[in-house]
């Protein structure tokens, strides 16, 4: 099963109501959501509560994201040393457990209905569905809840829980009570057949979803895994006929986010409409995996890194993203947006704007994005030359024949898409002007990997020079981070090696995740959901956000499209282009995967 444990849930959503979660201890303080001033009366702890009302918006119909409350906790400010001398830190934390318990007291009175719009399709199926599995099966759900698929095929309660059981496990705990939970799970799972542009169907959705809420307060959250085309019609129907009307109602946005900035922002401006900022949440699964999660992790709470953290010690920084399998069954989708828009507009640059932020003000979501739109509007603008596109073409190894792109039927045969790309950005602030971040991504690669290398400058004056060699890349340290398969962190360092003569060699310092650790990494969608239904928004893209990591890309994208750009062949199962290499070459670097590596 995935690597949350109950306890971890409880203290990260300790209940079903909005009302009713636990405290978080930080720095000494406490900050807790979502409390009702009136529930608190016999409550042990002396706190001060303020509650935001339901949002207004033009559109009556539209229910305020969330209730807020602020906490002031007048404990002094002591070191843990000295808390523990004087006995205080054990009465906070018995404080704590008495304040959780207070709010347990009111998780009866709400519940937390999700809807999957999209319900038939495979993101539904193979991610979504398996997801809220997961987080069900470590408690992390609240009490009540209740799930609902909606599409347009017609289809049984039945037949719905007998398709997405297929893909229902219990991955690592493999327990006695598991085909228990999945069929508890199963029942929570109900089916509800319509348009998404007919306000009449989700009007029926929500005379369900109140039989189900039976009269608790109800918060309600719809994750759109549907076509961009549909979204605000979609938006539109769920918002007039299916809020909550005494709750929150919050809508997950898959991506692709537009085409272009243009579209980007009239997309944005149809979802804002009929919702609030607050309530919209644009998902990237890639900001869910464990080692992008651990990336601010790695560099502010390391001494030895965050001195090094820019252009004075590194030289240069790889996003590198391949896939050893073509478009097959997604050729359709593909050649209408292409590599760029696919991966390097978001989950690299989201990557990139992690990686190269300023240090926050705090780990709140707002403090974390402020800094990030400050890194993509920092960027300088990406022209034609800093590219170097692709397109796979059919090759035969090893008596099996590979397609090309344009063997897809979806595809036609004069499609100039690039399945690869390559690009050299650069960031004009004062801590990494001057430092290339290459980006890299492409299907039909010879190896499966998503990774971020760190090429750090060459020692100046090196004493060791001559036992070196003439190959100094070889000789420069290189941090790298596996954010899939088999994530990893290793450093590399030169040691010497053991004898009498003076030999130096290339070592690493790995952490080696499955070798460290025994849980197994959660799904990015599982982190992602549980975020969302907490009103947690630091993974989640916010909307200028968007627009400037558009405006980076569309200008480029309208050249190669204009000027119909022909890309590169380069066959399946290989390295990609040999312009991608040119391209590092200009930049005077090295793509750092070609090597052997772990």
């Amino acid at each position: 099963m995935a690597a949350f444990s109950s306890a971890d849930c409880s203290s990260y959503y300790s209940s079903s109501s909005p009302y009713t979660l636990a405290p978080v201890s930080r720095n000494g303080h406490y900050r807790i959501q979502f409390v009702k001033v009136s529930s608190l009366t016999n409550c042990p702890s002396q706190k001060v509560f303020s509650r935001l009302q339901t949002q207004n918006t033009s559109n009556s119909n539209v229910v305020g994201m969330r209730d807020v409350a602020t906490i002031i906790n007048p404990a002094e400010r002591k070191t843990p040393v000295e808390k523990l001398r004087d006995g205080s830190l054990s009465a906070t934390f018995s404080e704590e457990r008495n304040d959780r318990l207070c709010f347990d007291s009111r998780k009866d009175e709400s519940t937390v209905s999700i809807t999957v719009v999209g319900a038939s399709g495979d993101l539904a199926k193979k991610k979504i569905f398996p997801a809220l599995f997961a987080l069900y099966y470590e408690d992390c759900l609240p009490k009540h809840f209740t799930i609902y698929g909606y599409a347009r095929s017609k289809m049984a309660d039945e037949e719905l829980r007998k398709t997405i059981s297929k893909t229902l496990t219990c991955r690592i705990d493999k327990r006695e009570n598991c085909s228990e939970k999945m069929e508890q799970f199963l029942k929570r799972c109900f089916y509800h057949s319509g348009q998404y542009d007919s306000l009449e169907n989700f009007a029926e959705l929500d005379k369900k979803l109140k039989e189900h809420e039976a009269g608790r307060i109800s918060n309600r959250l719809l994750y759109l895994s549907i076509p961009p085309n549909i979204f605000i019609d979609a938006v539109r129907c769920a918002s007039l006929s299916a809020s909550s009307t005494n709750g929150w109602t919050l809508v997950i946005v898959e991506k692709p986010f537009g085409r272009d900035s243009e579209s980007s922002a009239a997309l944005t401006r149809g979802l804002k409409q009929y919702l609030n900022e607050d309530q919209i949440f644009r998902i990237d699964h890639y900001l869910g995996k464990e080692l992008v999660e651990n990336l601010s992790v790695l560099r502010f709470s390391n001494l030895v890194f965050e001195p090094l953290w820019s252009r004075q010690y590194i030289r240069n920084v790889q996003l590198i993203f391949s896939e050893d399998f073509g478009t097959e069954g997604r050729g359709g989708y593909f050649d209408n947006y292409g590599i760029i828009r696919d991966i390097m507009q978001n989950h690299l640059l989201q990557i990139l704007a992690l990686f190269a932020m300023e240090t926050p003000v705090s780990c709140d979501a707002e403090d974390i994005r402020n800094e990030k739109v400050k890194v993509l509007r920092s960027m300088r603008p990406l022209r034609l030359e800093d590219v170097a596109l692709g397109q796979y073409k059919s090759h035969t190894k090893g008596g099996i024949t590979y397609p090309s792109y344009t063997d897809d039927k979806a595809v036609p045969n004069d499609s100039l898409t690039p399945t690869f790309a390559a690009a050299a950005l650069f960031i004009d602030n004062a801590r990494w002007d001057g430092v290339p971040f290459l980006m890299k991504a492409g299907k039909a690669l010879h190896t499966r990997r998503a990774e971020i290398r760190v090429q750090f400058r060459h020692v100046p004056g090196n004493l060791y020079n001559r036992n070196i060699g003439t190959d100094l890349d070889q000789a420069a340290n290189e941090l790298v981070i596996k954010i899939q398969p088999d994530e990893a962190i290793y450093l590399k360092i030169n040691n010497k090696v053991p004898g009498l003569g003076m030999r130096l060699d290339r070592s690493t310092l790995n952490l080696h995740y499955a070798a460290r650790y025994s849980k197994e990494i959660p799904d990015a969608y599982e982190r992602l959901l549980l975020d969302a239904i907490d009103g947690e928004r630091r993974l989640f893209i916010r909307s200028d956000e968007l627009d400037a990591a558009w405006a980076l890309f569309t200008p480029l994208l309208k050249e190669i499209e204009e000027k119909k750009i022909t890309p590169e062949y380069y066959p399946y199962g290989s390295r990609g282009p040999v312009g991608a290499h040119y391209l590092a070459a200009r930049c005077n670097v090295r793509w750092g995967d070609l090597g052997l590596d772990l």
